[in-house]
């Protein structure tokens, strides 16, 4: 057989990658009888490049999808994109430097889906670089026309169900994006503010003091509160403070929960200095003064300042007040401020109608329901408990976007009513289409609702968009729930709680099984990577430096949900890795061309490689089921560069190479060991480095294997007839003498294929009858003309010495 030298893993992974796709490695067959085994993995948006943390998770999640194909089942692994929403406005707005709210939204949509869809086919190319092994026909984009009607209907079927409503309420607000945002896209930043002291003159002729870090709110001042045994403060309960620049007065009222230790004791009430203050104006039906414009400058209201930004506001206020004497000091202090995750911009509250899935009764619900999932690794389930035990607010799903899926209702023009789409109507944009009836008011003059969902109340149906949700019951029931959801431990709060917010809601049941999470990448110093910092690393770069399979080894080397450090490294280790597969397999295969596959009886040697297989393979099965890659990755590997490499290949040299002296029968035992050992390692080493192992596999074993890929030729099974360990223990004894005798020869500086005279051992005379039974082998690889048993200077262990002549 004529085989090529080098391995050029550019055109070798380029090549597979295209064979797997148009053989139909990877297809889904609705029609098999097989185990179904599917996984729901994140969406990746387009509105970016793949990153490394794109490149460790996905790779994780490849890992266990490849695993469990090659245990013969039928694997259900669906790819989307996520190009719809906040994100994709901005990154549309960003490319063409135009503003979505200078143009008609239709022709602002038009160019969101073009530019979206170009993006998507050069995303594709960079996620198949990546050697992962979704089934690409089984795919979808989070705003085409079935995702819309898929997010529709839910809409529809939650509203129905009383789980929907449309209030206009104080919440959270991006001056920046002007939208609302929920609670899950808020983002805590740690900020130095100026905390000041300010005076108010009351009713009972003596001034209050507060602090405050948002002086700019003092037009939108509605109470004022202290602590009831609060010694120093509590003569101004009942009281009225009046506002300075403002003809109007506050009340001075009681609250428990003030803390009268903190700052002065005393407590300015705003609409809305944050959602605390909203929520108790609500609870306390308090007529609320709204100063703040959508794009967050000052309105009307706030009389003078109108017109300013909060930040010009607030310096303006604060000079105004200082110039009245009632400015007591200002002192700095740090505290954390929400901001929109999406932008970086300080969030703001304000009053607008919005839409709200109702589910704050639920929270003992979610809690049970993450009791319930298999979380891998376990301690993961501590975010989404603490995030379930901390939600405040309903889920606000109204987005005043533009590029996303909209709400399928109208409003009645005279009555408010709302109208719904027909279910069989969908998808709908109300903005163009028109409902089918008149409102039960009889009118038929409808206003459009020109809001849409929220990206997340759309992704959060991933598991429901592929597999024909409410249009083919028996396919749904086939593979819901999915076996599997992966996704970084940063997502956990929102897409993974929000699906199964959906799938409860929709069906009662969990959306998976089980739920692998993975880690960050760090820079190579430990610091999270960001731009900003400019320690971003391109692992589009990366691989064409080094290969997929390079940096799939470096995502295996980090057990699951740790954070992994990137160090290059790993990457040269993982590009040494290939090479020597590539070499060693080119070596076996050299000598099995004239193997015909036939069993033999094996050697000592032999059963003491295939004993040690058979542990790896057992070892490595239960690994991979308990999503343990990591330690698969790193036994495979000990055990390929130690105990096949550096020990068994050399050890059945000579009886490859020298037949006429050794035996034929010696020859093929190795040939036939060869052969299984190497293909079991390949398939051990495939789910991680799958380009090089499908190089060798179609080399040599796929015309005897009767499988055209790797990745669908069936995992190595664990046969305990092969499992020895008196054999183990005769083999790691020969093994240690070889390793010292290269260990002496090395220190005395001669080649290790320097003949010996003679190799003394001293041991126990049990292990001499043992030795004596791989005599020949050891003889060969210590290149030793004579084995004698006697006295020892060179220590093996603590049993056993040698002596070298």
């Amino acid at each position: 057989m004529d085989l090529p030298k080098d391995y050029n893993f550019k055109e070798a992974e380029r090549k597979w990658q295209q064979y797997w796709e148009n053989e139909g490695i990877y297809l889904f067959d609705p029609k098999s009888k097989a185990e179904i085994y599917s996984c729901d993995t994140p969406p990746p948006t387009v509105s970016g490049r793949m990153h490394m943390g794109h490149a460790l998770g996905y790779s994780q999640a490849d890992f266990i999808m490849r695993f469990h194909r090659m245990l013969g089942k039928n694997i259900f692994y669906p790819w989307g994109f996520d190009d719809n929403g906040l994100a994709t406005e901005r990154f549309v707005e960003k490319k063409l430097k135009i503003r979505g709210q200078d143009m008609p939204r239709p022709e602002f949509v038009k160019l969101c889906l073009k530019e979206t869809k170009e993006t998507e086919e050069k995303l594709k190319q960079h996620w198949q670089s990546l050697g992962i092994s979704p089934d690409w026909t089984i795919n979808y984009k989070t705003i085409d026309p079935w995702v819309q009607k898929t997010s529709q209907r839910s809409f529809l079927e939650l509203y129905k169900r009383g789980r929907e409503y449309r209030k206009k309420q104080a919440f959270m607000w991006c001056p920046r994006c002007q939208t609302a945002i929920a609670q899950v896209e808020l983002k805590d930043k740690e900020k130095e503010q100026d905390l000041t002291h300010i005076q108010f003159d009351t009713s009972i002729g003596e001034k209050i003091t507060f602090a405050t870090t948002r002086p700019e709110f003092l037009p939108a001042c509605v109470l004022i509160n202290v602590h009831p045994n609060d010694k120093k403060n509590s003569k101004f309960i009942g009281a009225k403070a009046r506002i300075p620049f403002f003809d109007r007065e506050v009340e001075i009222t009681a609250d428990e929960s003030v803390d009268p230790e903190f700052g002065t004791g005393v407590v300015y009430v705003c609409s809305f200095g944050d959602m605390e203050d909203a929520m108790k104006i609500e609870e306390l039906k308090i007529e609320p003064v709204e100063i703040l414009n959508k794009n967050g400058t000052l309105n009307e209201k706030a009389g003078k300042y109108k017109g300013m930004t909060t930040l010009e506001a607030r310096k303006a206020i604060v000079d105004d007040l200082d110039a009245e004497g009632r400015v007591v000091k200002v002192e700095k202090t740090k505290s954390f401020i929400n901001t929109h995750e999406r932008c970086d911009t300080e969030v703001e509250i304000l009053m607008t109608e919005q839409w709200f899935i109702k589910y704050l009764d639920l929270k003992e619900k979610f809690l049970e329901l993450g009791e319930q999932l298999n979380w891998h690794p376990k301690h993961m389930k501590v975010r989404y408990d603490n995030w379930v035990k901390g939600l405040k607010w309903d889920w606000c799903i109204s987005r005043q976007r533009f590029f996303g899926i909209p709400f399928p209702l109208w409003y009645c023009k005279k009555c408010g009513e709302i109208n719904l789409a027909d279910e069989k109507d969908l998808p709908v944009d109300p903005t163009v289409d028109k409902p089918k009836k008149k409102c039960k008011c009889g009118s038929d003059e409808f206003i459009p609702e020109k809001d849409v969902l929220d990206t997340w109340a759309t992704s959060s149906l991933t598991p429901l968009i592929p597999i024909k949700w409410r249009e083919d019951e028996d396919f749904f029931k086939k593979i819901f729930p999915y076996s599997l959801r992966a996704n970084g431990h940063d997502i956990i709060t929102f897409w993974l709680f929000n699906t199964v917010v959906k799938s409860w809601l929709h069906e009662q049941k969990l959306p998976w099984k089980d739920v692998m999470i993975n880690g960050f990448v760090l820079d190579p110093h430990g610091k999270k990577m960001s731009k900003s910092k400019g320690n971003v690393i391109d692992p589009l770069v990366e691989m064409e430096k080094y290969g997929a399979d390079s940096l799939r080894f470096w995502a295996a080397g980090s057990r699951l949900g740790d954070d992994l450090p990137y160090q290059e490294k790993d990457l040269v280790t993982g590009k040494k890795m290939v090479t020597k597969l590539w070499n060693a397999s080119k070596f076996a295969i050299k000598h099995l061309e004239d193997y015909s596959g036939e069993e033999a009886q094996p050697e000592i040697m032999d059963k003491w490689i295939l004993s040690k297989m058979q542990k790896l393979i057992k070892n490595s099965t239960t690994s991979l089921d308990e999503y343990e890659f990591f330690t698969t990755k790193s036994e495979t590997e000990k055990f390929f560069w130690h105990i096949f490499c550096d020990n068994y290949l050399e050890i059945v040299k000579d009886r490859l190479y020298n037949p006429e002296k050794r035996g034929k029968e010696k020859r093929v035992a190795a040939q036939f060991t060869l052969c299984k050992t190497l293909l079991a390692l390949l398939k051990l080493v495939a789910p991680i480095m799958p380009h090089i192992t499908e190089e060798i596999y179609q080399l040599y074993f796929r015309e005897n294997e009767d499988a055209k890929s790797i990745h669908i030729s069936g995992w190595p099974k664990y046969d305990e007839s092969f499992v020895d360990n008196d054999v183990e223990y005769i083999g790691d004894i020969a093994v240690g003498i070889i390793a010292a005798v290269r260990k002496f020869k090395s220190e005395k500086n001669v080649s290790l294929k320097t003949e010996l005279k003679s190799l003394t051992v001293e041991c126990s005379e049990q292990d001499m009858l043992k030795l004596e039974e791989i005599k020949d082998d050891l003889l060969a690889t210590t290149k030793a003309l004579e084995l004698k048993f006697g006295k020892g200077d060179i220590t093996v262990n603590d049993k056993m010495k040698i002596g070298i002549e």
